[in-house]
């Protein structure tokens, strides 16, 4: 039973791999809705690598993922052969990290702006749902999910392998409190422009934000800043066990996916933004009197391989003590329980 529930994975992404190769051959036969090259929105091909690619890119696509599927498999089968994980965590970086861009993180976190803008009838210069995840971003998410797929089918395969040891809830502390002094830096630059003051920029550059630009920032700043907080769960009791002022929740469980999840998928789209703020400066696209508006973007990398290293290791800790704190029914941990906790 063990080994069948440890391999749905792998046939998961096995499976995502092969619809996905199918639909690179369709768009290589000619089917509509490739979503690179000219039918994506990318104003001068800077956001996407694979912007300049066209239609028979498909091709491609398709080889790579019958090589994710056949890497997925063999990652099913349970013995001491390290080939798999060569193969499978080079793909899903390549997945996860290198295909989508920065519009993923846009879209992620506007998202809950344009939920409430009706109600307050905001209009937000007409930006709506279709602007925020067009078809191209929405692929990214698509290509996301299986390089997340074929991760954890890898990490499950090294774990039976005993090769998950260098995630210790040592290593995890440290990466939560990097992961939370990292975002502080864009906060404060966007904070300071918020309030008027041209914080490693030019007083032409903070006028072009007076429309209202540099509130949208500050709402992003404060949205980074607010995750930050939520990443200290993942070291804190209250990351485990609900706190007493959570009505009908207090005393219990936190369920561990609830945390997972999401500051996995955060980590990602950090990481893919900054990435790209990396790449454009190589290339040269910014101006170093003007550090404020990209030089913070630049550590998000750091930020985001943090918080994917405190997340694993939350899982992982989770995982070794699937049932937790012992909890009083008035919500209080029991004194033993916690002395044995490493």
């Amino acid at each position: 039973m063990k080994t069948i529930t440890s391999a749905w994975r792998g046939y998961a992404t096995a499976l995502w791999a092969l619809a996905y190769g199918l639909l690179g051959s369709a768009w290589a036969l000619g089917l509509p809705g490739f979503p690179w090259g000219a039918s994506d929105p990318d104003p001068d091909g800077a956001l996407s690598i694979l912007a300049g690619t066209t239609p028979r890119f498909g091709w491609w696509i398709a080889a790579f993922s019958l090589i994710t599927a056949v890497t997925a498999l063999m990652l099913t089968r349970r013995d001491d052969r390290r080939a798999p994980l060569f193969l499978a965590w080079p793909i899903a970086a390549i997945l996860v990290l290198v295909i989508p861009d920065s519009r993923l993180m846009m879209g992620v976190a506007y998202t809950p702006l344009l939920l409430v803008a009706p109600a307050f009838g905001w209009n937000l210069g007409g930006v709506g749902f279709a602007d925020a995840w067009p078809w191209p971003v929405l692929n990214q998410l698509v290509c996301v999910l299986g390089g997340l797929l074929l991760a954890a089918t890898a990490l499950a395969y090294g774990r039976g392998q005993g090769r998950t040891r260098w995630f210790t809830p040592q290593r995890g502390r440290t990466a939560v409190y990097v992961a939370v002094v990292v975002p502080l830096v864009y906060c404060i630059t966007r904070w300071a422009w918020a309030l008027g003051i041209p914080l490693g920029v030019s007083p032409e550059f903070l006028a072009e934000g007076e429309d209202g630009l540099w509130l949208a920032g500050a709402y992003l700043a404060t949205f980074g800043a607010f995750g930050g907080v939520l990443t200290l769960g993942l070291v804190q009791r209250w990351g485990e066990v609900f706190p007493r002022w959570i009505l009908g929740l207090r005393g219990r469980r936190v369920p561990p996916l609830l945390a997972v999840i999401p500051a996995g998928f955060v980590s990602i789209i950090i990481t893919v933004a900054g990435l790209s703020y990396i790449r454009w400066t190589i290339a040269g696209r910014f101006s170093m009197a003007e550090w404020g508006a990209w030089l913070p973007e630049c550590f998000w990398p750091i930020w985001g391989a943090a918080l994917a290293t405190a997340t694993v290791s939350y899982h992982l800790r989770r995982k070794d003590d699937p049932n937790g704190p012992a909890v009083h029914h008035k919500g209080e941990p029991k004194a033993e329980s916690l002395k044995s906790r490493p």
